[in-house]
């Protein structure tokens, strides 16, 4: 060893130590190979405690040269990422979070969420985590604005959907609205997301005092509607400063071979989200490296980096930090410590939010909740990662199911699968179960879960038994089955012969119905967005003799399809435009 240590260049690059198998155990990086490696290979009584544990199981080492300090920074974060080692500190977090895309270098932009950045000219404002605020802008702004949530081609002039007719849209697929008016309702949501407020209304109020000289009196009524509907939203957002622009904020605590982060998104001087990490670490670790670690892997994400990140503490080499994330962004980012001012505010809060939500996590951790699942439930193994079925249908029609996938205390959503259910007809949720549990075993090609839960009760748990058994194969490893159903909530396995109480608010038990819960959700929200799709096609539009002024005037007098079914032949016949054959046929063809 000494041998070789002598031969390794005095270059900056990034070095990886593994064990006896060959497994990483660390990896690091240094300006000089050569003086970081070896002070890893002195006496153990001169390492400190963290170094000379790590190297009693280190074997073997190996080293990449690049070409400058900032190349091997990102090469061991990208290490870091794909081996997670076990003496580094790791992220678990290996989401996307969503954004807001505002496709101003489209013809006829829109407005949709994201979780990948690209430079393609768009905006994008966020992330918004967690994501609930962002779907109440989103709708707020398909409400209130009436750009098109559609992504059809407008090549050739189309007939209007359901939306426009709902005043939900204003139809740029029909040559309804010219671009240069479509162009200033974008320049309107700019503002709004943004929180440029003045602009904004002042543009809006110039706008309905127009049209009101123009004596177009219902079109400044809705621009004054539009103008305090804007007004609440905006009141409702938590500005923090405005003068503060884009900063994230983080604070963190540490306790023993644990630490939380806590981070504040704050953009345009307003607080869109914040998160909570909790990192296991192998023992303690200093505030800079801890804050260097962190820094690295979370912005190595899909994540736009703000101007400004405000700490406790300036991280090591944040330099360097300082110019990754000034590339990934297009312009300067700034890693500061305040000390005084409302920055200095913020870290404190961050730093105090970080205290008590360690304290709360902390009361009970994820594997004693998980060690009380298998006592209770009577389990072989200790499950790791739990996954869990349900399907949703309205009397058999837009069958669908879902799977969702839990794993070290939080839900991976990259590994959910949603489908529709293919080869059953009618109403039959044991067969819909059945397709749906062996096609997802299937999807995943053996990466199973070590628990699989059932929404249901005995005969799904009997249907799961018989699918498992059935693709035993190409399992690589058998997991075990839980069926938990509804009122009251209990668990239902083939190794008890009574169902377990979930009623008593165990910790244990509010883990199982929420993955059931999860799954739930899941499967009734991809139903309805089918369901959604369908019913963006109006009936109406399928009937002979029913042409537009006929349909608008039907729903601007009954106002749905539902009304129009109930309605007498004499009611529908003495419309504008209608007759007694209109009608009869109208009606012979909705019911």
């Amino acid at each position: 060893m000494p041998q070789r240590l002598s031969t390794i260049p005095s270059k900056p690059g990034v070095y990886v130590f593994n064990d006896t198998r060959q497994k990483v155990l660390y990896v690091g990086k240094a300006k000089n190979l050569r003086n970081r490696i070896r002070s890893y290979f002195q006496k153990k009584s001169e390492l400190d405690p963290r170094k000379a544990s790590m190297m009693r199981d280190v074997h073997d080492f190996s080293y990449i040269v690049t070409g400058n300090e900032l190349e091997a920074f990102v090469l061991e974060a990208n290490l870091i990422k794909q081996y997670k080692p076990r003496f580094n500190i790791i992220l678990r977090d290996d989401k996307n979070y969503p954004y807001l895309k505002l496709t101003v270098h489209e013809e006829w932009p829109g407005i949709e969420v994201v979780r990948k950045i690209i430079r393609d000219g768009a905006l994008y404002f966020g992330p918004y985590v967690p994501a609930g605020a962002l779907w109440d802008i989103l709708a707020f702004i398909r409400r209130n604005f009436r750009i098109r949530d559609c992504r059809f081609s407008f090549n050739k002039p189309m007939k209007p959907c359901i939306q426009h007719q709902m005043g939900r849209c204003v139809a740029p697929c029909t040559g309804y609205v010219s671009r240069e008016d479509y162009g200033k309702l974008i320049d309107e949501i700019r503002l709004f997301l943004n929180g440029e407020k003045k602009d904004l209304i002042g543009n809006l109020q110039k706008k309905m005092l127009k049209l009101s000289e123009e004596m177009k009196y219902e079109e400044a009524a809705g621009i004054r509607d539009r103008i305090r509907a804007i007004e609440r939203a905006m009141e409702s957002q938590k500005i923090i400063a405005p003068e503060l622009g884009d900063i994230d904020v983080i604070g963190f605590h540490q306790e023993g071979s644990e630490v939380l982060f806590k981070i504040f998104f704050i953009r345009k001087g307003i607080m869109i989200g914040s998160k909570d990490f909790l990192v296991h670490t192998i023992r303690e670790f200093p505030d800079k490296e801890l804050l260097h670690e962190f820094i690295m892997q979370f912005y190595s994400k899909e994540i736009i980096p703000p101007a400004e990140i405000a700490a406790p503490v300036l991280p090591e080499e944040a330099m360097t930090l300082e110019g990754w994330l000034g590339q990934r962004m297009g312009k300067r980012v700034r890693i500061r410590k305040p000390v005084k001012g409302k920055k200095r505010e913020l870290v404190d809060m961050a730093m105090e939010n970080a205290n008590f939500t360690f304290r709360e996590r902390r009361a009970m951790t994820t594997r004693e909740i998980i060690l009380d699942v298998q006592e209770r439930l009577n389990l072989v193994h200790t499950p790791g990662s739990i996954g869990g079925f349900d399907i949703s249908n309205i009397s058999g029609d837009e069958a669908v199911g879902a799977f969702v996938y839990w794993e070290e205390g939080a839900f991976d959503r990259d590994r959910y699968r949603r489908m529709r259910i293919k080869t059953v007809r009618g109403v039959d949720d044991y067969s819909m179960m059945e397709e749906l549990i062996e096609r997802i075993i299937r999807n995943l090609e053996g990466s199973i879960p070590d628990l699989l839960l059932i929404d249901g009760g005995k005969g799904h748990l009997e249907i799961a038994k018989k699918v498992l058994e059935k693709n035993c194969a190409v399992l690589k490893k058998v997991p075990e089955i839980v069926a938990v159903a509804k009122d009251p909530d209990r668990a239902f396995l083939t190794t008890l012969d009574k169902p377990v109480n979930l009623e008593d608010r165990k910790r244990s038990s509010l883990l199982l119905k929420s993955i059931r819960d999860e799954a739930h959700r899941a499967a009734v929200g991809y139903h309805r967005k089918l369901r959604g799709k369908a019913l963006l096609t109006s009936p109406l539009e399928s009937v002979t003799g029913i042409g537009k002024k006929r349909r608008l005037e039907l729903l601007r007098v009954f106002g749905s399809v539902e009304n129009i079914k109930n309605a007498t032949i004499e009611a529908i016949a003495g419309l504008k435009g209608f007759n007694r054959i209109v009608a009869e046929n109208l009606l012979r063809e909705l019911r």
